[in-house]
């Protein structure tokens, strides 16, 4: 059995590392010693993922909870800020915690352990579900040693911060396996979870010794090729920035074609024998709260198909209402008739991922589409309105009714694109009429006068590439009613990791579109750019940390402008 004291020991390694290659090195032998299960685990908890890819919405554990029950099972209550201002991140601190206890457990846990009481946390609902949550926490807590207690809390909050991303962990992926890391990134975008992706790969090795019965295809091989498993959901594809229609035109060498783009959530939706099943962007289940969906997609003549568009919130005369509506309906599962009727849906399809039980992710987007326009003939969704231009100016004039008619721009998609999951690729490109952007909330402000007792000025931070370190860019305290600075504080409070000042740090979590006027050069922020005027303008809890836009696109815009005001 894999101890966790050997992966949170392997997991202090990493972050005493700066190379990268050393780092898949060192994460890929450590998989390949352990038990399949474990090592599947492994995978999962070194990148901070709890539990199963969109099973992780179920664990419901803050970071202030975590600390509570430290705090009360060392006595240090009262120790909060200091610590806090001595260690590095949330794990050191928890570390420091543990580190006053005497005498110091025995490390005994197993990754197994670790793996089914994170999963038996998760399973608890109903009555007291939080308190019964916690005592399970607490009970493990108890059994840690004190590093362990450091990455437990680590995975817990999902930041592992020992340079340790998804993209080297399928390079460690690779050298457990002994494959090519093509190979694995593109089995990665059919399975998306790490832990599954494991389990494909050594699950499989009795296979890949030639025997007389053997089939010249690897399982790995089949399962790229073969029929897709349609209660599976895959990672949507993603969309680049254009700064308009000549660069899009230009990015995609005029083969292209452009749909309106919609402002609603990104649903996934499955259909086979056992029925339907719907996803959202972040691949948790929301089929309970879509049934208006569930009933379209059952009535289709199609027997098995994965679908990929939006649903939006429209008001009693169909007009499309803001996004935060449709977003409300998501997650629910009571009162769900009441809210059908309050918050109606409308669902737009705009791509078949797989038909009739073969993946159709390596088709061309306009066969995929033309596919799909057929399967629309006769089902209840609607297609998106599209067109293919012939020229830029036809092109400018379809993005400009588009405006006019309310949506807040195109999306321009090359007629060769495969569908690439989980990828943000320069197959589709999203061209928006305002300036916003994607940022992450990494603190907050208490503020004063009405504001006063509400967490009301954010601290906005875009991720920068090449460290994976999220920047700050910016503070805003526009765009919420006083209701959403109420909802915020709390929310934000239950990832508060420490305060000084009147300045709370807290988890990145929270994802926001930020619209702002332009962006200007400033000393003040590390990525030597900031926002101006900058507003939010929603708040994306379809969308996780890993989505927000990146320092280079905001560079690129910068550079765009016309002027380039200096702070």
């Amino acid at each position: 059995m894999g101890s966790f004291y050997d992966f949170a020991a392997v997991c202090q390694s990493l972050g005493q590392t700066s190379s990268r290659l050393q780092i898949a090195e060192l994460a890929g032998e450590f998989l390949a010693r352990l038990p399949l299960e474990e090592a599947a685990t492994a995978a999962r908890l070194m990148v901070g993922q709890a539990l199963e890819q969109g099973a992780e919405k179920r664990l419901q554990i803050s970071g202030r909870a975590v600390w509570r029950i430290v705090a009360e099972m060392t006595g240090g209550e009262e120790q909060g800020e200091d610590i806090f201002a001595a260690a590095t991140d949330f794990g050191e601190a928890i570390e420091m915690l543990l580190r006053t206890r005497t005498p110091e457990p025995d490390p005994t846990l197993t990754i197994a352990e670790v793996a089914n009481r994170l999963g038996e946390m998760a399973e608890i609902e109903g009555r007291n579900s939080r308190g019964r949550k916690l005592a399970v926490l607490r009970e493990l807590f108890e059994r840690t040693s004190v590093l362990e207690g450091k990455y437990l809390a680590k995975i817990l909050i999902g930041e592992m911060r020992h340079g340790m991303s998804d993209g080297l962990m399928l390079e460690a992926i690779a050298r457990m396996a002994a494959k090519p890391i093509s190979e694995i990134r593109r089995a990665h975008m059919l399975e998306g979870d790490l832990g599954r992706l494991v389990l494909k790969l050594r699950g499989s090795d009795h296979a890949l010794s030639p025997t007389p019965e053997a089939s010249s295809e690897s399982p790995l091989e089949a399962q790229q090729s073969g029929a897709p498993q349609t209660a599976k959901p895959l990672k949507p594809m993603l969309a680049a920035p254009a700064a308009n229609i000549a660069e899009a035109f230009r990015i995609l060498e005029g083969n292209l074609a452009l749909e309106h783009k919609l402002d609603g959530a990104r649903v996934q939706i499955h259909r086979d024998a056992a029925g339907v099943r719907v996803f959202s962007r972040r691949l948790n289940e929301v089929t309970a709260s879509l049934p208006e969906v569930v009933e379209i997609m059952t009535s289709l003549q199609v027997p098995i198909a994965i679908f990929d568009g939006e649903v939006i919130a429209i008001d009693e005369h169909g007009r499309p209402r803001a996004f935060q509506d449709v977003m409300r309906r998501f997650g629910r599962r009571r009162d769900i008739d009441r809210l059908r009727a309050e918050q109606p849906i409308r669902l737009f399809v705009f791509d078949l991922m797989g038909l009739d039980g073969r993946l159709l992710i390596d088709t061309p987007y306009e066969e995929r589409y033309m596919m799909l326009a057929q399967i629309a003939e006769t089902a209840g969704f609607t297609l998106a309105q599209r067109i293919i231009p012939a020229s830029v100016h036809e092109a400018e004039q379809f993005y400009a009714r588009a405006i006019a008619a309310g949506y807040e721009g195109v999306m321009a998609k090359a007629l060769s694109s495969a569908y690439t999951p989980g990828a943000r690729g320069r197959g589709w490109l999203k061209i928006k009429s305002a300036r916003t952007l994607d940022l992450v909330i990494v603190a907050a402000d208490w503020g004063y006068g009405r504001r006063h007792g509400w967490l009301s000025n954010y601290h906005l931070a875009a991720r920068d590439e090449a460290s994976g370190e999220l920047v700050e860019v910016g503070k805003t305290f526009k765009g919420l009613t006083d209701s959403d600075f109420r909802e915020m504080t709390e929310r934000l409070l239950a990832l508060k990791t420490e305060e000084s000042h009147g300045t709370v740090q807290v988890r990145p979590k929270v994802v926001v579109e930020v619209a702002y006027s332009d962006i200007q050069r400033s000393p003040r922020y590390a990525g030597g750019m900031a926002l101006r005027f900058a507003r939010i303008v929603g708040i994306r809890s379809d969308k996780g940390p890993e989505e927000i836009d990146t320092i280079a696109n905001i560079a690129g815009a910068f550079d765009r402008q016309i002027v380039k005001p200096t702070d």
